[in-house]
C-alpha cells in the first residue's frame, strides 16, 4: 500500500457564537499582543469592531491591518508584515475571506525575520518557524483555513504560491453566524469554489483515504446545502453546513487540485476575474475532458451529491443544474475574459502547480481546448 501525508490545522472549531470565545481562547493558547489581518469591506459590516472588544475584554491588546485586497499583491503582506513587527505582536489572528487569511498566514512566518518573501515561495522552503496563528473564515468557499497554501499576485499578470505545512494555523476557528450576511452572489461564488475543491481533490491520481474521504463529505454538505444558502441567507443551518463542506474540501486539496484551478489562477491574474466565480464557469468544460480518466470516481462523486444514477452524464447535468440554479454565468466572456486568450492562458496554465495533479495528464492543447469551451459554451 502505498504511503500518503496527511496535515491540518491542530485544533478545528465549529460552532455558532464562537466567536464570544475568541479573547480567552487568544489569550490562553496564542497570545496577548496579536495583529488582526482584515480588509475594508469586513470593517463596513462591523464585525471587525465586535472582533476587538472581544479580544479587548480578554485584555488581548489588538492592532489592526485592513488593507487586505482580493488577490492580494506582494505589498500588502510586506506592509502587513511590517505593522506586525513595529507593533510587537506575539500572535496573528486573520478574519475575513481567504485573500485575509492568506496574508495572515505569510505574516506569521514573515513577522519572524528569518527569511524573505521571495525566499518562501514555491513549495517546502519555509524553513523556520511562524507567530502563533488563529485563522477565522467569513465565506465558505477558499478553505484557506486549514490549508498549507497561501497565492499571492506577484505582477501585473502572475501569481505565485507559497506552500508549506508551517502556514497551518493553530486554531481554525468556524462560526457560521458570521457569514449570515454574505450576498447571495458571494455565497454562489465561494461555494462552488469548495464544491471544485471537492471534486478536483478527489479526483487527484493516488492514494491518500483521509483526503478522499473528506472530499467526498465536503461534496456531499455543499451540494446539499448550497441552494438553500443562496435561497434562504439567514438560515443557519445551511450556512453551518457549508462551512464545514468548505473547511473539509479545504483539508482535501492537500493532495492535490486540477485543471480547473490552474485555469483559474491564470484567468484571475491576468483578467481581475473574482477566483470561485471563475471556477464556477471552469468546472463544467474541465469535467467533460476528464470524463474519461474518472471510470473509478463517478460512482462516489454521485453518490456524494445523493444522485441515483451514477453515470457520468447525470453527475456533469446535476453539477450543471446547481450552477444555473445559484446564477453562475454561462461562459468566461460573461465574466470579462476577452475571446481570443485561450492559447496564452493555456501556456501559463500548464506551468500551474495544479495541473500537475490533474485526473489525467494535460498538454497545453488539451488546456487551449477547455477554455476555448469555456468562452463560449454555456
Amino acid at each position: 500500500m502505498p504511503p500518503f501525508t496527511f496535515n491540518t490545522s491542530r485544533s478545528v472549531r465549529f460552532g455558532a457564537s464562537l466567536i464570544l470565545q475568541l479573547g480567552e481562547m487568544t489569550r490562553s493558547e496564542i497570545g496577548c499582543r496579536v495583529l488582526l489581518v482584515t480588509d475594508t469591506g469586513m470593517l463596513a459590516t462591523g464585525l471587525v469592531d465586535q472582533v476587538q472588544v472581544i479580544l479587548a475584554n480578554a485584555g488581548v491588546d489588538v492592532t489592526v491591518f485592513s488593507d487586505v485586497v482580493a488577490d492580494p499583491p506582494e505589498a500588502v503582506v510586506l506592509a502587513a508584515t511590517e505593522a506586525a513587527k513595529v507593533a510587537d505582536v506575539d500572535a496573528v489572528i486573520g478574519f475575513g475571506g481567504g485573500s485575509s487569511l492568506d496574508v495572515a498566514k505569510l505574516v506569521a512566518v514573515l513577522a519572524m525575520d528569518n527569511q524573505s518573501l521571495k525566499d518562501i515561495y514555491g513549495v517546502g522552503n519555509i524553513t523556520g518557524r511562524r507567530l502563533p496563528l488563529i485563522l477565522i473564515p467569513t465565506t465558505s468557499g477558499t478553505g484557506s483555513e486549514v490549508t498549507p497554501i497561501s497565492i499571492l499576485t506577484t505582477g501585473k499578470s502572475e501569481k505565485m504560491g507559497v506552500v508549506s505545512p508551517v502556514l497551518i494555523p493553530d486554531i481554525a476557528l468556524l462560526d457560521p453566524e458570521l457569514t449570515l450576511g454574505l450576498p447571495a452572489h458571494v455565497t454562489a461564488a465561494t461555494g462552488i469554489d469548495a464544491m471544485v475543491h471537492a471534486i478536483e481533490a478527489y479526483c487527484v491520481p493516488g492514494f491518500n483515504p483521509l483526503c478522499d474521504g473528506l472530499a467526498l463529505e465536503g461534496l456531499r454538505l455543499v451540494g446539499r446545502w448550497l441552494p438553500v444558502a443562496v435561497a434562504e441567507p439567514s438560515n443557519l443551518e445551511a450556512r453551518g453546513a457549508m462551512l464545514a463542506g468548505s473547511c473539509l474540501s479545504g483539508i482535501a486539496f492537500l493532495k492535490g487540485l486540477g485543471l480547473v484551478h490552474s485555469i483559474s489562477h491564470m484567468v484571475g491574474a491576468e483578467y481581475d476575474t473574482q477566483h470561485g466565480l471563475t471556477n464556477a464557469v471552469v468546472l463544467p468544460a474541465a469535467l467533460r475532458h476528464n470524463a474519461p480518466a474518472l471510470a473509478d470516481k463517478i460512482e462516489p462523486l454521485s453518490q456524494a451529491m445523493g444522485l441515483r444514477d451514477t453515470s457520468f452524464e447525470a453527475l456533469y447535468a446535476h453539477v450543471c443544474a446547481i450552477l444555473d440554479q445559484v446564477g453562475i454565468p454561462k461562459t468566461l466572456t460573461d465574466i470579462g475574459v476577452p475571446s481570443d486568450c485561450a492559447a496564452r492562458i493555456a501556456d501559463k496554465a500548464l506551468q500551474d502547480s495544479a495541473a500537475g495533479t490533474n485526473a489525467c495528464a494535460l498538454t497545453a492543447q488539451d488546456i487551449e481546448r477547455v477554455i476555448a469551451v469555456a468562452l463560449t459554451k454555456g
